[in-house]
């Protein structure tokens, strides 16, 4: 693995030359109930990401700590970019990957509001560009935190300040999470949920999803082993039907 952040201009002409992939994390600043950092989201696709191209012998790009987080705006601490923004970044570091002879680029995209704008980029970085991109969103997790965590999720697919990831950040970055303030809150959620703009602190006194007080390294150690997994299969797939 190269990591971009601490690299010399001549190593990444070097890396380019030699068929290496770029991977880059892409996060956000929002809210994680009152126990995990505004972080979290770039803590865990840096996470991830960072496993992913030791891999897959890649580039590690510096981390995008922003994201869209409009629904979680109501929480202060929360910095959010605009939908056409995080496309524009995609589509900017891209042309840049391209220009520079990048093989292809892998998006690990840690936050729910940047995986439309970050496909629109994706699609567009293809057909007008052939630049080959593909976008991660945690695949597997559902699965794996059936199989490694006890509490139940807010709603399905739906993890956030919860066991999940409160685990997953154990894991990552133990320091920055502080047990002793997990609460457990399971909001009610309206039937408009899912096709109306909607501030979750409307709905969500704590900015918990669930239940994080059974969260541990272990589990999150094991969830994000269960994800790189299927993470690199896809990967690997990805690779050959770009070659193709």
């Amino acid at each position: 693995m190269i990591d971009a952040s601490g690299s010399t201009w001549p190593e990444l002409e070097s890396a380019w030359g030699s068929g290496k992939i770029a991977v880059l994390a892409f996060g956000a600043q929002e809210e994680h109930g009152p126990h995990c950092p505004l972080a979290t989201d770039t803590w865990m696709a840096n996470g991830l990401a960072t496993r992913l191209a030791a891999e897959l012998d890649a580039v590690l790009l510096p981390a995008v700590p922003y994201g869209e987080a409009w629904s979680t705006s109501g929480y202060p601490g929360t910095i959010s970019l605009s939908p056409d923004t995080v496309k524009q970044i995609v589509m900017d570091i891209g042309m840049s990957l391209k220009g520079q002879g990048a093989r292809a680029l892998v998006v690990v995209n840690g936050h729910f509001g940047n995986k439309n704008p970050i496909d629109l980029a994706c699609r567009d970085l293809k057909r007008h560009h052939a630049f080959p991109v593909l976008c991660l969103d945690y695949p597997g997790l559902e699965e794996a935190a059936k199989e490694v965590c006890s509490s139940e999720p807010a709603a399905p697919s739906f993890y956030h300040a919860d066991e999940v990831e409160t685990s997953i950040m154990l894991a990552l970055a133990p320091a920055c999470v502080k047990m002793d303030k997990a609460v457990e809150e399971y909001p009610v959620f309206p039937s408009t949920f899912g096709s109306e703009p909607i501030m979750l602190d409307s709905i969500c006194r704590s900015g918990v999803f669930g239940d994080p007080r059974s969260a541990s390294a272990d589990k999150g150690e094991r969830l994000l082993r269960i994800v790189t997994d299927r993470s690199l299969s896809i990967v690997r797939d990805f690779l050959e039907r770009a070659r193709g």
